[in-house]
């Protein structure tokens, strides 16, 4: 264990009091939103989000006008106007890597041809350098039991080796975020190596990225003792990134890109503040929670094939009586998709079929099930005013599970697509408006008469 420069200590009682003060004088009254229309959570009553601005990076389709009347259809993706499915049959079927080349979309708006992709993965290659020391300083003498704070706090760090850090015009808010992009998965990844020696007493060891490698490879090569990884795990975990790289400007991280870039910050303040967003449980951190649940209801069923046993400890779950008591069934629902998440059934395929290279087919099917019956006791047992499908995370955790990578990383792994679509929409932002972002908030207090100190 690292020594401590502080001495942490139990909340006291006064500071409990305060808090209790800071909650009665918090409470808002929740009939004054009905009263005043206000938009919780920026959605309305059926949960649609409340339309706050404007984006050509990608688009998210869950419902269709039939007979003028919005009905809900199979979820469809686009990033830059292509079909996620395409885009996907596109490098699996040839057996490429694709984050590199979704990313490359993903910033530029169009697809690359070899040579502008062959310049793009070389850039991406010399930019996979962090600063001489910066591992002894940064990651190893501060590690974190939380790898999204160490990747915040690195983001922020770096701001410091940058000689324009404020110079907000495109190429070189484009060159920082390229750099980001590229070094996301060192920073990750030997933050938990630092994390597992320091903190958990494991075993530290580097290995520097190589450059003729993929980010998923280089993802892989660095985690593991000895480097090594098979084609199908390696193209299983670049084709997560893929599905994770970017999802519309209003997802809560995407949405906080914008808000902070409209404020005319730095890049770094921007990207950290996207992390701090994607670190919330409601947001990056459901994959764990899935692989947490499975492995609870692996312990408790004893027959895994048991429709019925299985579909008892469903009920259970939704009854707050299984696993966090939280009364959810993690990785179903989506915020948007209703009948499908084309990310979750596209990772399913390749989940299936890493799988059998794993020898792990009966818990295959236990997911498989769990997707059928899932829906099917969420509305018998709750009134829901749309369909429930499987979501994207609700296969990743499996995924990533196989993939022997460590809990820690999940949610950085998000972090580590995702900022190939933050950057876009910083840089979207940067170009198209001037004007910062200022939702209104009505004050529901009435005004009040000062009172003197000495009679209070």
């Amino acid at each position: 264990m690292r020594d401590s420069h502080y001495n942490f200590e139990d909340v006291t009682p006064d500071v409990v009091e305060f808090a209790e003060l800071c909650k009665k004088n918090s409470n808002i009254d929740p009939e004054l939103y009905t009263k005043y229309d206000v938009k919780r959570g920026l959605r309305d009553i059926n949960g649609k989000g409340v339309l706050a601005g404007l984006t050509e990076i990608s688009e998210i389709v869950s419902s269709k006008t039939v007979d003028g009347k919005s009905v809900p259809c199979e979820g469809e993706l686009y990033y830059r106007g292509y079909n996620i499915n395409d885009l996907v049959d596109g490098f699996v079927g040839k057996r490429r890597f694709g984050f590199e080349e979704i990313t490359y979309l993903l910033l530029f708006g169009e697809l690359p041809s070899e040579v502008q992709f062959e310049k793009f993965k070389a850039l991406l290659a010399d930019y996979r350098k962090l600063p001489t020391t910066f591992v002894r300083d940064i990651i190893m003498k501060s590690p974190s039991n939380d790898i999204m704070n160490s990747l915040a706090r690195g983001v922020l760090t770096l701001y410091s080796y940058d000689e324009a850090p404020n110079d907000l015009s495109l190429p070189n808010v484009l060159r920082q975020s390229l750099e980001l992009i590229a070094l996301f998965p060192l920073i990750a990844v030997y933050s938990y190596h630092a994390k597992n020696y320091y903190i958990d007493g494991g075993s530290f060891f580097i290995h520097q990225p190589v450059a003729e490698y993929s980010t998923a490879e280089n993802i892989l090569h660095m985690l593991r003792p000895d480097s090594s990884f098979t084609e199908l795990e390696a193209i299983i975990l670049d084709l997560a990134l893929v599905l994770h790289a970017e999802h519309g400007g209003g997802n809560n991280s995407s949405f906080t890109t914008h808000v902070v870039t409209s404020s005319g910050t730095d890049t770094y303040s921007a990207i950290a503040a996207a992390l701090s967003s994607l670190k919330g449980p409601k947001h990056g951190g459901a994959n764990i929670k899935v692989s947490m649940m499975f492995e609870d209801m692996k312990q408790s069923i004893s027959d895994w094939a048991d429709e019925d046993e299985v579909k008892a400890y469903l009920v259970k779950l939704l009854h707050k009586e299984a696993f966090d008591r939280s009364g959810l069934i993690y990785g179903m629902g989506h915020a948007v998709y209703s009948i499908s998440d084309p990310r979750a059934n596209l990772l399913r395929k390749a989940v299936k079929s890493l799988s059998a290279e794993k020898h792990r087919e009966k818990e295959f099917e236990l997911y498989s099930m769990i997707e059928r019956l899932a829906p099917i006791v969420i509305a018998e047992e709750r009134k829901i005013y749309k369909g429930v499908s499987a979501n994207v995370d609700f296969y990743s955790g499996f995924a990533y599970t196989m993939l022997d990578l460590p809990p820690e990383l999940y949610t950085p792994l998000f972090a580590i697509a995702r900022i190939s679509g933050w950057s876009a929409h910083r840089m979207e932002e940067l170009v198209n408006t001037n004007k910062i972002i200022r939702p209104a908030y009505k004050s529901v207090l009435d005004h009040k008469n000062y009172v003197p100190f000495e009679l209070r």
